[in-house]
């Protein structure tokens, strides 16, 4: 579904007013290269604007996505989520957990993480949104960029990653075991990378790349979601999931209302 050249945006929301923890990244590809742009920013205006929209530029964005939880109609959700209890049971001791919503982080990273999801909404030429468990006309959606990694890790235990660096160990892990780039071959083959992954070595720049990663699942209408009205949180495709992984979501999903886990493109077969 991915047009041969493209752009989509990923955005590390970042809460801090002091300090640059947030961060954007645009994703490009061509016919034959992938690029991407970083900047960072604190959570005060006009700074956090500027920035996205300076990053974001005059590209067509065919979606984004943004680390912090996200409704339907942007609206404040307050509440332990279907999203967050899919990957936390099971799945905890393995790729950690996401934050509750009802808990007061949980209420600071959604106010944030609507705002800035419209700054693109207003501010950038965003394509409409395709995808069923959309939140919005336009194409936003939500990441968790540590869960969305661990997912794609055959064996994240061994990695022995704890909650300060978990995010920073996985995505060494992915680089160096070429798992990103596996990724970015299932939607962009035959691309070269106009830089390498070992030159983002931030933090905040690291999750807004994971972040744009997932819009590109989104933009290609191949991806894994778990949640429900009060959101979802996507994730890789099912292809690309350990077995592991496919398993322990579905157990989970037995346990939710019908609907919590969806697929889109292929559904696993094991």
């Amino acid at each position: 579904m991915l047009a041969p050249a493209g752009s989509v945006l990923g955005v590390d929301v970042g809460c801090s007013p002091a300090r640059k923890s947030g961060s954007v990244c645009r994703l490009d590809w061509l016919s034959d290269e992938v690029a991407w742009s970083f900047a960072r920013f604190r959570a005060v205006e006009p700074e956090r604007t500027d920035t996205i929209v300076r990053v974001a530029g005059a590209a067509r964005l065919t979606a984004a996505a943004f680390d912090g939880p996200m409704r339907q109609g942007l609206d404040i959700i307050g509440r332990y989520r279907a999203a967050e209890r899919m990957l936390t049971r099971r799945l905890q001791p393995l790729i950690g957990k996401p934050g509750q919503s009802s808990a007061p982080i949980g209420k600071l990273l959604n106010e944030h993480a609507n705002a800035c999801a419209r700054i693109v909404i207003d501010h950038c030429d965003l394509a409409s949104a395709e995808q069923d468990i959309r939140i919005h006309d336009k194409a936003v959606a939500e990441a968790f960029p540590s869960a969305f990694m661990g997912l794609l890790i055959d064996d994240p235990a061994a990695l022995n990653a704890r909650r300060g660096d978990r995010s920073d160990t996985f995505y060494m892990h992915l680089v160096s075991s070429g798992g990103i780039e596996r990724l970015l071959r299932h939607f962009l083959p035959k691309r070269s990378l106009r830089n390498p992954l070992t030159m983002v070595t931030n933090h905040d720049d690291r999750a807004a790349l994971v972040c744009a990663f997932t819009a590109l699942c989104v933009a290609a209408g191949d991806y894994t979601a778990v949640g429900d009205e009060d959101g979802w949180i996507v994730l890789p495709p099912a292809a690309l999931q350990p077995v592991w992984a496919r398993a322990l979501l579905q157990q989970n999903a037995n346990e939710e209302r019908t609907g919590s886990l969806r697929y889109e493109g292929f559904a696993p077969t094991a």
